[in-house]
């Protein structure tokens, strides 16, 4: 059996999984100072970010339609969407709804469409968990099972050098965002579990705040030692170093990987930020 995975364009691809056939991106659309911006491997990192400090109003991003998923349904048996936690964008219902469509006509058709319930480094892993078991032979159904196991029991954290985009999104007062990015303070973020963004902790100063955040994935991984963590970085790979290096010391996972953020992830990362997921 032939199988494909469909990733939303915030997953962000290793080198690895760029040279594999089995896993292709579907490219959101970012909005950025009047300028519409494909997320695929044209995306330009250093020219978005320069766009997004100049802009005075908050980028954006919006889905692929139905259409686009769909493109790719006849050339596998086997189907498996990743897609952007659905409490953040409608990426994973616009996969969904494409999934509907087809199987209308074709209802022996094996579609799955898993929702990350986070982003960035974490579509990552599940992709790379659906590929490992999809390459093992393992049927559908099986893959299904286990890749859903895995994501209800994986974690996501960042820590954010700025407070800009939490500021523009409106979760944050422009005087409390003002006051933080004075004192140098820099926010830990999670997921809930269910894919929607909470601050855990702080520190005064990134490194102190990366320490936090390894303490904080420690506390919480869950069968670290058979797993691999993941960091995706936006614009400053020495810093996702420093955090390998934080995390390594810690004895924790099997492996550690790094890899830059694409588009979507880097308009939620903003610049210098760290995305971890395990």
């Amino acid at each position: 059996m032939s199988y494909i995975i469909l990733c939303d364009s915030c997953t962000d691809f290793t080198e690895e999984m760029e040279a594999d056939p089995h896993f292709v991106r579907i490219p959101l659309m970012l909005h950025v100072g009047g300028t519409d911006i494909i997320d695929d491997e044209t995306f330009d990192q250093a020219d978005f970010l320069k766009r997004v400090a100049e802009s005075e109003e908050c980028p954006k991003s919006s889905c692929p339609g139905p259409e686009r998923y769909m493109e790719y349904f006849e050339q596998a048996d086997d189907i498996y969407i990743i897609t952007l936690s659905s409490r953040l964008s409608g990426s994973y219902n616009s996969a969904e709804l494409a999934k509907q469509l087809y199987l209308e006509e074709h209802p022996a058709k094996n579609i799955h469409v898993f929702d990350s319930k986070s982003a960035s480094a974490g579509q990552t892993l599940q992709a790379m968990e659906i590929h490992h078991h999809a390459e093992s032979g393992m049927p559908f159904e099986q893959v299904v099972k286990e890749v859903s196991g895995y994501i209800n029991t994986m974690g996501t954290k960042f820590v954010l050098e700025t407070l800009e985009m939490l500021r523009r999104n409106g979760r944050l007062s422009t005087m409390k965002a003002m006051i933080v990015n004075a004192l140098n303070i820099k926010p830990v973020m999670t997921s809930d579990g269910n894919g929607q963004i909470e601050k855990t902790s702080q520190a005064r100063g990134m490194k102190k705040a990366i320490v936090k955040m390894a303490e904080a994935i420690a506390a919480d991984a869950v069968d670290a030692k058979n797993r691999i963590l993941c960091i995706s970085y936006c614009n400053n790979k020495d810093r996702a170093e420093f955090v390998k290096k934080t995390i390594r010391s810690l004895h924790l996972f099997k492996d550690v990987i790094i890899t830059k953020t694409g588009g979507v992830s880097s308009l939620y990362a903003a610049d210098g930020g760290i995305v971890v997921a395990y």
